[in-house]
């Protein structure tokens, strides 16, 4: 079966992945596969980008995402460039 995966928000707001068996090996898979090197995936329209998103909700009224984007940001990237998403003891090395 070929990999399906739904990305929503619920009538609440929450963010809700939908995947099936393929689509979290796949999810997983690239997950994995993310480093200092490649550090970015795109989530899309099934043929556009790494990860095939499906458009069909799963219930009336959820918001569907049509596409998105990992980013693979170590620890070391965000001390550098972006210290404010740190927590307090997170922004040096000891």
């Amino acid at each position: 079966m070929k990999p399906r995966i739904t990305i929503s928000t619920n009538g609440e707001g929450e963010l809700e992945v939908w995947l099936n068996e393929a689509g979290r090996d796949l999810l997983v898979k690239e997950l994995q596969g993310l480093s200092a090197e490649r550090d970015h995936f795109h989530l899309q329209t099934e043929g556009l980008g790494e990860v095939p998103l499906q458009g069909r909700a799963y219930r009336d009224g959820d918001r569907v995402l049509q596409w998105g984007k990992v980013l693979f940001r170590p620890d070391e990237w965000d001390r550098r460039h972006s210290p404010h998403v740190l927590g307090p003891g997170e922004a040096s090395d000891g």
